[in-house]
């Protein structure tokens, strides 16, 4: 067993001050923040993470779900998933989050995970997770196994020479859809972060992730406020029906008028690297009248850019076609 100290924060102030205690916000951080930690104690239990200092941030009140006044919806960094996805206006206003957090995990550990914890979910990566083999994730330097070995379930876009591996979250493709923001506390004030620019691909330094910094806290998210007409649905294809990961998903959200899509944001899970945005398929897809014919040359485009490997090639017909059939769901 690994000694580390245990923390209970009971300000944001108290919580920043121990975090920036470490010398960086990455993998091989000394210090970490607990919520639901449904996440980061699987870790520690298989020597991935080893913090010596845990601190736990349940005490901050920052689980309200609060409307905006301008239209829009704040969440709480600490909300629960199944707060969030039975929400009366997350069901009403944006379908595709509450069909994305209740498509993942089970409801036990929704009940525990976090808004911003779900954030920064880290990569089911089977190499990631085993410290025997060599992963650049988490250990800069040292290689990636996964390159050439059992890479089904791992990434077609975003990747590079050092990193396949996939983000996992369900929730995030679906922020990243509705464009959400990310609003960060730290040592140096407040900013806010649009989610597409939360995360990093991996290049050369698969261990930096997000634009977190040492002594940052997520404290919240918000969502922008939803136009009239827009509808928005999210599809997940996975090898069982429940307590198992994408093989591909698709986040759509579409606003649409005589039948045609005036405003689209496409948002894929499951093939990338991070929560993949695709543009090209929005650029495709946006001013045009919906059809099957249109939403497969969406399809295509998004995926123009995959590189997948030897196990995980099928990934890029099947995110098509997961697409597609989410373009032709929302738009019916």
């Amino acid at each position: 067993m690994e000694a580390f100290s245990y923390i209970q924060a009971g300000t944001p102030q108290q919580a920043i001050a121990e975090g920036a205690k470490t010398p960086t916000a990455q993998l091989n951080a000394t210090v970490r923040y607990v919520a639901g930690g449904t996440n980061l104690l699987d870790l520690m239990k298989l020597n991935v993470e080893r913090p010596t200092s845990v601190v736990d941030i349940n005490r901050l009140g920052l689980d309200k779900i609060e409307e905006l006044p301008g239209g829009g919806l704040r969440l709480g960094a600490l909300t629960r998933n199944t707060d969030v996805a039975h929400h009366p206006v997350v069901q009403r206003d944006y379908a595709v989050l509450s069909e994305a957090i209740l498509s993942g995990a089970s409801p036990q550990i929704r009940n525990m995970a976090t808004t911003g914890g779900n954030l920064l979910q880290r990569t089911r990566c089977v190499y990631f997770r085993a410290t025997e083999h060599r992963c650049n994730k988490r250990a800069p330097g040292s290689g990636c196994d996964a390159l050439d070995g059992h890479n089904r379930m791992l990434a077609i876009l975003g990747t590079s020479e050092h990193c396949i591996a996939t983000n996992p979250s369900d929730q995030n493709v679906a922020l990243t859809a509705l464009e959400a923001t990310v609003h960060i506390t730290g040592p140096k004030g407040e900013r806010s972060v649009p989610v597409a620019e939360f995360y990093f691909k991996p290049g050369a330094t698969p261990n930096i992730e997000t634009v977190l910094q040492p002594g940052d806290v997520i404290t919240a998210v918000t969502l922008p406020p939803v136009a009239p007409g827009t509808k928005s649905h999210y599809l997940k294809l996975r090898d069982r029906a429940a307590y198992e990961f994408a093989l591909a998903s698709a986040a759509v959200v579409a606003q649409t008028a005589n039948g045609h899509l005036t405003r689209v944001r496409v948002a894929l899970g499951g093939v990338g690297t991070v929560p993949w945005r695709s543009r090209e398929a929005e650029h495709i897809l946006e001013g045009k009248a919906a059809s099957p014919e249109l939403f497969h040359q969406a399809a295509e485009a998004a995926l123009k850019g995959a590189k997948p490997r030897k196990e995980n090639a099928f990934k890029v017909d099947l995110a098509q076609r997961c697409l597609t059939h989410a373009l032709i769901t929302v738009t019916a």
